[in-house]
């Protein structure tokens, strides 16, 4: 009993004092950083947390409508599951408030090392303050406006009844009874421009009249105005930090994050023949690992890169060292390279790959993210990710020889010019495998393997036949995504760094 009414009393002080000023809104445009101290357990897995729920944000925001019911029952699920703030807890969870303030800084840190990361952390986040502003009561909103001195008046309901009529006429597509329904705020006239322009909103006594629909419009533009400059900050005192050899990996490895499986160790090893792997790159393997199959058919060479994609991808997907070994000899033999000059050239770092030579370190498959974010391919490079890497026209006549359908090729490249390169992707798996949603998130070119196997297998229905297995798949992919842990990602961090050592056996061209 005393155990217990201690914690209560712990749980109560969480709500008081100084912890509770350090949050005083479950919601805030992370202006301060934060200065206590954190263990790298804490600061690995806050980040990892993050980084999972800011990947949820991405692929709803093109899966759903952003703001449907789905969506928001979606998003919602995903954050009580990683115990960030939502609506239920608007009002009296410090941990949560805690973990979304350090975890935010950590992924700002590890995200404003090029533009490319720059742009896709703004915009989850973005679309992740948009969701838990509207989830927000009025009073919880009123409060966090003043919170971060965007101090807009509501308007009460007597002063929207005596303006109903020039409400009604100043906003675009509403009726008296929407009008009658919708909050509207006081805003100063320089915080409401891009509005007042458009002629969005009525305007009395040097204040709009701004519905609460456009009112995140004015607090989303506030907050990424603030965050692009922080982030252009951060970016000037990296040096600094990559200085500090605890921090760098970590973040180095944050920003090429994968936090699935990592295919290291397959049931089927041994079970896919050397005959099977034509057949299979046509029906089962991701865009990247077909392109690079095709060509070392093609030319019977890869240079550096495409082996150690291609190659760690095979392992993955069942093949013994042996197999790898006589696969490799067969296809580069028939070309310029003789036996004598494979075994003492490629045979070495092929073993070394398979954890037999060196350090003997079990490298793992690349993830969709290493291939997209690391080293991208020069003139005569097959490997990357075609999505990210390939000209647009080119990609386009690629999928068209593959039989996409054209309405299909028009979604994918909507998706690349988006930047959702691996959306594009699962995007190709639908079309590929005539499936309407495949009901996970995408994240591996082993996972791509697996699911296409799994499908073709009987393992998931058709689109014509689909009914409630894709929610069933998504269920089984979200419990398995909850059970990969920080000491996984950590083990990813050693093997990346271990992988440095890996490359210098294939430099050879």
């Amino acid at each position: 009993m005393e155990f217990s009414s201690g914690r209560a009393r712990l749980k109560q002080a969480r709500l008081t004092g100084d912890r509770r000023e350090l949050y005083p809104h479950s919601l805030q445009f992370y202006l301060e950083p934060p200065t206590e101290n954190i263990s790298l357990v804490e600061f690995e897995s806050f980040a990892i947390d993050r980084l999972k729920l800011l990947k949820v944000v991405e692929n709803l925001g093109v899966s759903y409508v952003k703001g449907s019911d789905l969506y928001k029952t979606k998003l919602e699920t995903e954050l009580r599951k990683l115990k960030f703030p939502y609506k239920a807890l608007a009002e009296d969870d410090y941990e949560a408030r805690r973990k979304d303030h350090i975890s935010h800084f950590i992924l700002r840190l590890a995200y404003c090392q090029s533009e490319d990361l720059r742009r896709w952390f703004l915009q989850q986040e973005m679309d992740l303050l948009r969701y838990r502003f509207n989830e927000l009561t009025a009073g919880l909103r009123q409060k966090f406006l003043e919170y971060v001195n965007l101090s807009f008046e509501a308007v009460s309901e007597d002063l929207k009844n005596e303006l109903l009529n020039e409400l009604c006429t100043s906003t675009p597509g509403f009726s008296v009874s929407k009008v009658k329904e919708q909050m509207y705020y006081k805003v100063g006239l320089a915080d409401a421009v891009d509005l007042f322009r458009a002629r969005r909103v009525f305007l009395k006594d040097g204040f709009a009249y701004v519905p609460l629909k456009e009112i995140d419009a004015i607090v989303l533009n506030n907050y990424r105005t603030k965050l692009s400059k922080a982030l252009a900050l951060t970016a000037r005192s990296l040096p600094s930090i990559q200085s500090d050899e605890r921090l760098q990996p970590l973040l180095t490895h944050l920003s090429h994050s994968y936090v699935g499986p990592d295919y290291s160790v397959q049931k089927n090893t041994g079970k896919i023949s050397l005959e099977q792997i034509d057949a299979l790159s046509v029906k089962s393997f991701p865009l990247c690992m077909r392109q690079l199959h095709k060509s070392l058919r093609d030319n019977h060479h890869l240079r550096h890169g495409g082996r150690m994609q291609y190659g760690l991808f095979l392992k993955g997907i069942g093949l013994t060292l042996e197999q790898a070994l006589e696969f490799w000899k067969k296809e580069f033999i028939r070309g310029k390279v003789d036996a004598d000059k494979f075994d003492k050239g490629y045979a070495y770092s092929i073993r070394h790959s398979y954890g037999k030579e060196g350090r003997r370190t079990d490298y793992t498959p690349y993830s969709c993210m290493k291939i997209i974010m690391s080293n991208p391919p020069s003139q005569g490079d097959y490997h990357g990710c075609p999505f990210r890497h390939s000209d647009p026209e080119l990609l386009k006549q690629k999928l068209q020889s593959y039989k996409v359908p054209p309405s299909g090729i028009t979604q994918i490249l909507e998706l690349v010019k988006g930047m959702h390169y691996q959306l594009a992707c699962q995007k190709y798996f639908e079309l590929t495998h005539d499936v309407d949603d495949i009901g996970f998130s995408l994240n591996h070119p082993n996972q791509y393997f697996t699911e296409s196997q799994k499908l073709l297998s009987g393992g998931r229905e058709l689109k014509k036949e689909l009914s409630t297995s894709g929610n069933s798949q998504q269920k089984s992919n979200s419990q398995e995504s909850t059970n990969s842990n920080s000491a996984s990602a950590a083990s990813n961090v050693t093997a990346d760094a271990e992988l440095e050592g890996l490359e210098s056996y294939f430099t050879e061209d």
